[in-house]
């Protein structure tokens, strides 16, 4: 196993890029989230506030009818476009080709929804992030792997690493499985927990940042928001995904002294989002 990189400060500096004072929203990236089904429309308001919070130029959300209204007034920055369908979605359609893409917080796994996956993903040719219950789809249908474009972000937490991966004995044989997977499918996976581990292939980076206050609802809605911004603003995926995590992990670091561990929600890595910029 090569040598753990640890993601540090001074280690996305290397890449962080400031502002240009004379940018505009049109530079800036333009991201899509797709997200949401009845009863899950908060998770697609978590990614895409995240989202836009990040840096990104435009965000539009791609969600069931259900979530219109929900989204328009949670969040009058963001634009959003609608299945066809109310509760699930049936049909992912996007009229124009954006930067980059997060899908899968809150979308369930009805029928219908893993066949409008499985349509996007034959068609898709924007840069991924991949999360939640997309990536408990793929679980169930391996073969749709192949059809992700390189150097897709995969974001599991423990069980969905499990389901992808299948059972582990020991932390040596996860990472052995993981670096397997990594290197079958030409992903990188984010693998969430205590310390958060992305996997490139052989290449291993080790979160420095973050608590257990984000043991919360919602905290990896946010995670996939921030990454696919990154994306989307132009970053590498290798990039994105560190500064994605180390940004995300920050806000909590920076926010529990007042929040305290048990009143900490995914909101506050919103509102804490440009505080921890400012440390950059």
């Amino acid at each position: 196993m090569k040598a753990i990189v640890l993601i540090t400060k001074a280690e996305v500096q290397k890449f962080y890029k400031p502002v240009n004072p004379h940018t505009h929203k049109g530079l800036q990236g333009h991201a899509v989230i797709i997200a949401g089904s009845y009863g899950k429309i908060g998770a697609a308001v978590l990614a895409s506030r995240s989202c836009i919070k990040s840096g990104c130029g435009l965000v539009t959300v791609f969600s069931p009818k259900c979530g219109y209204q929900i989204l328009q007034i949670s969040i009058p920055e963001v634009m959003v476009i609608t299945d066809e369908n109310v509760n699930f979605m049936t049909n992912i359609h996007l009229p124009f080709t954006p930067q980059a893409i997060g899908i899968g917080p809150g979308i369930g796994q009805e029928l219908g929804t893993q066949k409008a996956l499985f349509e996007f993903l034959r068609t898709n040719k924007a840069p991924l992030v991949i999360d939640a219950d997309a990536l408990n789809i793929l679980a169930q249908n391996i073969t749709w792997l192949e059809l992700l474009p390189e150097q897709s972000i995969l974001t599991p937490h423990p069980k969905e690493l499990e389901r992808l991966i299948g059972k582990w004995n020991n932390d040596s044989e996860k990472f052995q499985k993981t670096i397997a997977f990594s290197e079958k499918y030409n992903v990188i996976i984010v693998m969430k927990g205590a310390p958060t581990y992305i996997i490139d292939k052989k290449d291993i980076y080790e979160n420095t940042t973050g608590n257990a206050a984000l043991a919360t609802a919602g905290s990896g809605d946010t995670l996939t928001g921030i990454i696919t911004s990154f994306l989307a603003q132009g970053y590498e995926p290798i990039q994105s995904a560190q500064l994605g995590v180390f940004l995300h992990g920050l806000t909590a670091d920076l926010a529990v002294p007042q929040t305290g561990y048990q009143s900490f929600i995914a909101s506050d890595i919103i509102d804490y989002l440009g505080k921890a910029f400012l440390k950059l």
